[in-house]
């Protein structure tokens, strides 16, 4: 078994709009974000020991990129995605939660302190500062619409 365990992390966010396809947006709201070029793996939610925060990375094209994904898509209406992550005062390690849906920015900043309030209680975990990254779009009845929040590891 090989462990791919992440040194790093940042946290990056884009939305968008087409007339094309729900597909098309998704795609387009990875260029927003600055990570189309990249090929994800979508990981659940913990940040190892020692995996330090850093600014947004321009990564190589086509790179295989492990990367926690919140997105939503819509059609004539209000889309949210967010994430919120925290590293345990003692523990050395973090969690990283997800809110999606057809809701507004502060329904999706509510979703998201519950849920990592709740993933920080299950694993006895009491975080340090908690940090947020929220999207948020009006779609259009015309248009197809994405929003993502993504925390993209680094190795």
């Amino acid at each position: 078994m090989i462990e791919v365990i992440p040194k790093a992390f940042f946290v990056t966010s884009g939305k968008a709009l087409s007339k094309v396809s729900r597909l098309n947006t998704f795609d387009l709201a990875l260029k927003d974000a600055g990570i189309a070029q990249c090929n994800l793996v979508n990981v659940s939610s913990i940040i190892p020991p020692h995996c330090r925060e850093t600014t947004f990375k321009i990564l190589p094209v086509g790179s295989i990129t492990y990367a926690v994904i919140s997105k939503t898509e819509g059609k004539g209406e209000t889309i949210s995605a967010g994430i919120a992550w925290g590293v345990g005062k003692n523990d050395g390690y973090g969690v990283v939660a997800e809110a999606y849906g057809k809701m507004d920015e502060t329904r999706t900043k509510e979703k998201l302190k519950n849920k990592i309030g709740e993933m920080a209680k299950i694993r006895g975990i009491e975080l340090g500062e908690v940090n947020r990254r929220i999207e948020t779009l009006d779609v259009p009845e015309d248009s197809y619409g994405c929003v993502a929040a993504v925390l993209v590891y680094l190795l």
